[in-house]
């Protein structure tokens, strides 16, 4: 079946509504703009009812294993299962994992184990939530307040300072200077980016003293040497705050990437079907679950040679 971009975009809205519903953590404003976009326009209740019914079949089956009770179903919820696997998060934040044996996890002020989120208060207001196998160093005085992004994923939300203190996050290889505002930094390798959920943010690469500003809704990349080109963010930017990987028409083998950060050891991906696109929301709090929503929608076959060592192949052809 294919898919329009007005309604892939109604699609990857209503999977970013379910996940936050269903995170445990939704608020009543939450419910309230959920209503509002939902009455906004027959394609949001379209995609909802989409949505919620390839969860509702998924749930209803033992251990998720989705595709031998929906053989019997008409072909377009098959090729729906096919093409959108949805799971909301079955709890707020996952707090169990392995740490890093690294000096700097091991020395960091903050720091997250992989597949664990944590959430912290600064002193100065500020709200600082780490995401999966992260690294941060404070650095607050009278004159500054910076925070040092070693390795991971951080989401800033900035308290006004009576000091007037400037709010910096440093990478490696990039400066973010905060003008009031929630944000995501991310640092891996040899680059990393920044997205903006709320007013603004500029962005530096080391030693240059041209700033790129971003706000609302945009995001870039950079890397040791520049920062690249602003761009909008999609559906997917900030969706692990509520436990989900959100993956609008996105490669399996970028998708099993992403949920690899949240458990431990290898999980690979057959070459052969690197390229299938997937969409949906998985979450990132149970990823055996993710993987076996993937295994039963996609027809795919999960092999685990131990808990450690996870591939992903092609399965039998989907029946109809």
């Amino acid at each position: 079946m294919s898919l329009s971009p007005a309604e892939l975009k109604a699609i990857s809205a209503a999977a970013q509504w379910y996940a936050r519903l269903r995170s445990g953590i939704v608020s009543d404003s939450d419910r309230a703009a959920w209503t509002d976009w939902l009455a906004a326009d027959p394609a949001h209740r379209q995609a909802w009812q989409r949505i919620a019914g390839v969860a509702e079949q998924m749930a209803s089956v033992p251990g998720t294993l989705a595709a031998p009770a929906l053989r019997g179903t008409d072909r377009s919820r098959r090729q729906v299962l096919r093409s959108v696997v949805v799971l909301a998060s079955v709890g707020s934040l996952g707090w169990l994992g392995w740490r890093s044996d690294t000096s700097q996890d091991l020395f960091a002020d903050f720091r997250t184990a992989v597949g664990e989120r944590r959430a912290f208060r600064l002193a100065d207001g500020s709200s600082l939530l780490l995401n999966t196998d992260t690294s941060v160093n404070l650095r607050f005085d009278g004159r500054q307040r910076t925070l040092e992004l070693l390795r991971g994923e951080i989401r800033v939300s900035t308290a006004v300072d009576p000091l007037q203190r400037p709010f910096k996050v440093r990478t490696a290889q990039a400066e973010v200077l905060a003008l009031g505002t929630r944000f995501i930094v991310r640092a891996e390798g040899q680059g990393g980016g920044v997205a903006v959920l709320e007013k603004a943010v500029e962005v530096r690469a080391p030693g240059s003293d041209l700033a790129v500003r971003l706000v609302a809704g945009q995001s870039v990349s950079f890397d040791r040497h520049s920062v690249g080109a602003v761009q909008h963010s999609d559906a997917s930017v900030g969706a692990w705050e509520h436990g989900s990987i959100i993956a609008i028409d996105r490669p399996l083998a970028d998708l099993l990437a992403d949920l690899s950060r949240y458990r431990s050891g290898v999980l690979r991906c057959d070459p052969r079907i690197a390229g299938l696109k997937v969409s949906g929301a998985f979450p990132i709090d149970d990823t055996d679950r993710a993987l076996a929503a993937l295994e039963s929608g996609l027809s795919l076959r999960i092999t685990r040679y131990s808990r450690y060592w996870v591939n992903v192949s092609a399965g039998a052809p989907a029946p109809g």
